[in-house]
């Protein structure tokens, strides 16, 4: 039940956020979302960085995602060169001070790149045309994977896919997180009556979905990395924020690129 009351009001909130918000609205969440997000990443892998250290650098990385406003993904570009050169600012800032410099710009690109470049693409997949639709089939295609792989798991889970990463992930997990989502992709297709082709739809979901369990996997591995369980606490029994999004960070670059180049249309 910890879970269950906090996710359900998580989808209320996210369908709310997508159709009766407004773009401009949509940007001003992400932005607080991709500082919650960044924060809990900085914590993670550079747990002495506190303090104004901690937010000024948190400033600079979230740059690509403060570009979306416009919808532009020349100017979320600018963004990323604009947080680069702020980084590099604060480490020759640093330099001389500390010893592990080298290990900061290392985690300030990861951030700027795995984090705020990955989140902007949510927010501008929210500015382009039915971009609350195709939000809601993202969400949809991942929550569908994850609950179908969870079932497929308990019950025909033995193989493991990668035990070290992720113990509790199999190839049994993988096929029917694959099925399901597939199915969940459908049916939003259906129930929204757009004009897709139902087989690239199906095409892009598997897609979609194989790279939404890589960055689920990729957080994995940094957290085991540091020797953490969660990301953070904020959403109770769900984690932190990062623990969320995971399969959302390297899929919706994806999508919006797919979107972006006519192949859903």
């Amino acid at each position: 039940m910890n879970r269950v009351i906090p996710g359900a009001f998580m989808v209320a909130g996210w369908l709310l956020l997508l159709f009766w918000g407004t773009a401009e609205f949509f940007w001003g969440v992400a932005i607080a979302g991709t500082v919650v997000a960044l924060i809990e990443f900085f914590r993670m892998v550079l747990p002495k960085l506190t303090g104004m250290p901690l937010y000024l650098s948190v400033s600079c990385c979230q740059l690509p995602v403060f570009a979306t406003f416009y919808g532009r993904g020349d100017v979320v570009l600018a963004g990323v060169m604009a947080s680069l050169l702020a980084v590099v600012a604060l480490a020759l800032h640093r330099f001389g001070r500390v010893n592990d410099t080298l290990d900061y710009m290392t985690a300030c690109g990861l951030a700027i790149l795995y984090v705020a470049l990955c989140l902007a693409h949510i927010v501008l997949i929210r500015h382009l045309p039915d971009g609350a639709f195709w939000l809601t089939m993202l969400v949809g295609i991942v929550a569908g994977s994850d609950t179908g792989a969870y079932y497929a798991g308990r019950a025909f889970g033995r193989r493991k896919l990668f035990p070290i990463i992720s113990p509790k992930k199999t190839v049994a997990g993988v096929v029917g997180g694959m099925f399901a989502g597939v199915i969940a992709a459908e049916v939003i297709s259906l129930l929204f009556s757009k004009n897709v082709n139902p087989f690239i739809l199906a095409v892009v979901a598997m897609g979609l979905i194989a790279i939404g369990i890589a960055g689920d996997l990729t957080e994995s591995m940094i957290k085991r990395s540091v020797g953490v369980k969660d990301s953070g606490t904020i959403l109770f029994g769900h984690g932190g924020i990062l623990d969320r999004l995971d399969s959302l960070l390297l899929a919706s670059p994806v999508l919006y690129y797919l979107l972006h180049f006519g192949i859903l249309s």
